[in-house]
């Protein structure tokens, strides 16, 4: 009887022993997601217009869910520092990361997230984040000597580099798990940008792929619907993004309403940037729509 007794504790105890290595290497693999695009992928969100069980949530997947916002500070998933300003008078911005990060770690509970991200507002797909940046195509589109030299494709995937490597010093291996794109708008402003916008994004979204060795990783990207630009240009942009999605594998586009009640996802009154509410749907879509393609 005794025998039999300590041969099922011997099992109980392998068996959590087992199920605890397992969970401990899956944390210890980091899922990585790439983040990029202009202002809206930024992110120009009150954090404290956010429900305060979403805030809960958020710190509570914190402690397995890190962000580097355009530097190598590896941060607990949180909103970052805004500067008051007469259009944005709140001092806690956030951006689709948030809800991206969160919607991750709640259906991934064992696993492990860092999320890298770059963006500009006011820029180009055509100018600064061409796949194929030269000086030339920057200065046709992009505004100021400041963004015409920033090559942000280049940027990001630097930044990237740096981010994974101080991952391996920790000892930790990782998987980039797919990318999230925000941007257009500016692209809207420049005819030869509007129409080209399918095939740039295409050679965008190859070169992420080929670089990071990840065949057909997936891309979840917002559908534009300014309202500046040449004639036309908003809805040229549109049309160029349906475009990919259904000639690029493993690419979805989370298609948005003209309608300037904007509410599918709801706006700021600049008619221009998402609210907290706009960013909490777009980010949680953007999530649910990689974790399909993910599975």
């Amino acid at each position: 009887m005794k025998t039999s007794k300590y041969l099922l504790v011997v099992v109980i105890t392998v068996f959590f022993s087992c199920k605890s290595a397992l969970i401990s290497q899956e944390k210890k693999e980091v899922q990585v997601v790439l983040l990029a695009g202009q202002s809206n992928m930024a992110g120009a969100a009150n954090y404290d217009d956010l429900d305060a069980s979403i805030q809960k949530r958020i710190e509570k997947v914190a402690d397995r869910v890190f962000i580097s916002q355009s530097n190598t500070a590896q941060t607990p998933l949180s909103y970052y520092k805004n500067k008051p300003s007469k259009k944005y008078g709140f001092t806690k911005r956030f951006g689709p990361e948030l809800l991206i990060g969160l919607t991750l770690a709640e259906k991934y509970p064992n696993k492990e997230f860092l999320l890298i991200k770059h963006a500009k507002g006011g820029t180009a797909l055509y100018g600064a984040w061409n796949p194929e940046w030269t000086i030339e195509k920057a200065r046709e589109i992009e505004k100021g000597a400041k963004k015409q030299s920033w090559n942000l494709v280049q940027q990001h995937i630097d930044l990237i580099n740096q981010n994974l490597n101080i991952l391996k010093d920790k000892g930790k291996s990782y998987k980039v798990i797919g990318m999230a794109w925000m941007q257009g708008e500016n692209d809207a402003t420049l005819e030869k940008a509007a129409t080209t916008y399918a095939a740039t994004l295409e050679k965008l979204i190859t070169k992420y792929r080929t670089t990071f060795k990840v065949k057909d990783m997936p891309l979840v990207f917002g559908q534009i619907n300014s309202r500046y630009g040449v004639k036309n240009g908003a809805k040229t942009v549109r049309t160029q993004m349906e475009k990919v999605s259904s000639e690029v594998k493993n690419v979805h586009l989370v298609k948005t309403s003209t309608d300037t009640s904007w509410s599918d996802f709801p706006k700021n009154s600049d008619n221009v940037h998402y609210n907290a509410e706009g960013q909490l749907r777009l980010g949680t879509k953007f999530a649910n729509e990689l974790i399909k393609m993910i599975n």
